[in-house]
């Protein structure tokens, strides 16, 4: 879990630019798309290459477990997650499959 500590955040060119995610060594995390007041928090595990998120707290109400997968090559983080509800992603070709740079 060690390696996703840390802040990350969209880059210009993806569908959410600015936001950013912020993972703790406590299992926790916050995520933010400040640009339109949208803060979000809960917990996470982080484990070969599968990412679980249970979303706890959302400014609009989007709560729920996200179950997907990541990868971190450099200072580039790939996530691919699915909805509340929907299966976990087998691949990166997934829709929301979005990359995120290291600020932190």
């Amino acid at each position: 879990m060690s390696d996703i500590l840390g802040k990350w955040e969209q880059p210009a060119g993806q569908p959410f630019a600015g936001l950013w995610f912020e993972f703790k060594a406590d299992g926790t995390f916050q995520a933010a798309l400040e640009s339109m007041g949208i803060f979000s928090g809960g917990t996470y595990s982080a484990v070969d290459g599968k990412l679980d998120m249970e979303q706890t707290e959302h400014t609009l109400g989007l709560l729920g477990k996200f179950e997907g997968l990541y990868a971190i090559e450099g200072d580039t983080l790939t996530m691919a997650l699915n909805n509340p509800g929907e299966t976990r992603p087998t691949d990166f070709k997934h829709p929301n499959t979005r990359i995120y740079k290291r600020t932190g």
